[in-house]
């Protein structure tokens, strides 16, 4: 009896095996789902491209020496915006300032930023460490190096951002700088962001006035890792009134 019992269930579950392998078995089987998931209206969307930016400064936009660039305005401004982000430039340099390397901004865009694929936005930011230097050389500068990188990325965004200024009252040089700038970027047809004339720093770290007392480090230059997110706000602010919060590269 246990043998025929035993034959029995060895032909039963080979019958089901089958049935399985075609329709289902039994309590094995189960019902015909609705194709609707495969179909394309039920398919999962897919995430928009996050926008990739790139970033050329001085040490406002890299940090200074000693500091980590993700704790820069830049690094908090991609990430307020979900944007792809590659931060270029060094510290105590600018459009003709080379700093102790001896790199100006038209140098480091050629070896830090030029020879990537095209980005959606590019910002180009500094002037700071020009004023220092004769201002009838600036301009020419700058105009090269936005100049370049509209012919090496023709349908790339360009957005050009006055000096930064720890203090509210910036040398007359500086002012000189930042209209040098202003001026190149209105020939240009290039949105120009002054952080000076819209007051983004105010009061003097020193004299402990204004949002410098907690925006601005003790040098009275570079700002503090609040300072860095605080001018990402601002940033954010005046991309959006430029409606380049979301860049994308023009199309033929």
């Amino acid at each position: 009896m246990t043998s025929r019992r035993a034959r029995r269930g060895a032909a039963i579950a080979t019958l089901c095996l089958g049935a399985l392998l075609t329709s289902g078995c039994g309590a094995f089987s189960e019902p015909a789902r609705s194709s609707t998931a495969t179909s394309p209206a039920a398919s999962p969307s897919v995430a928009p491209r996050a926008p990739v930016v790139m970033f050329l400064g001085d040490s406002y936009t890299v940090g200074e020496r000693g500091s980590l660039v993700e704790t820069t305005y830049a690094s908090a401004t991609a990430r307020l915006l979900g944007w792809q982000v590659i931060v270029g430039g060094r510290a105590g340099t600018g459009f003709v300032q080379g700093g102790s390397a001896k790199t100006p901004f038209g140098t480091m865009f050629e070896s830090q930023l030029g020879w990537r694929p095209a980005p959606d936005l590019l910002i180009v930011s500094g002037g700071h460490n020009d004023a220092r230097l004769p201002r009838a050389q600036v301009g020419p500068a700058a105009r090269d190096l936005l100049t370049r990188a509209r012919q090496r990325w023709p349908g790339t965004r360009i957005v050009l951002i006055g000096p930064l200024w720890g203090n509210d009252t910036p040398p007359p040089a500086a002012l000189a700088v930042r209209d040098q700038l202003r001026g190149v970027a209105a020939q240009l047809k290039v949105p120009f962001i002054d952080p000076i004339a819209e007051r983004w720093i105010t009061g003097n770290r020193n004299a402990g006035t204004g949002n410098a007392a907690v925006f601005i480090q003790k040098d009275g230059v570079h700002p503090t890792v609040e300072g860095h997110r605080y001018i990402a706000v601002r940033l954010v602010e005046a991309l959006r009134r430029l409606h380049l919060a979301a860049p994308s590269r023009a199309t033929a």
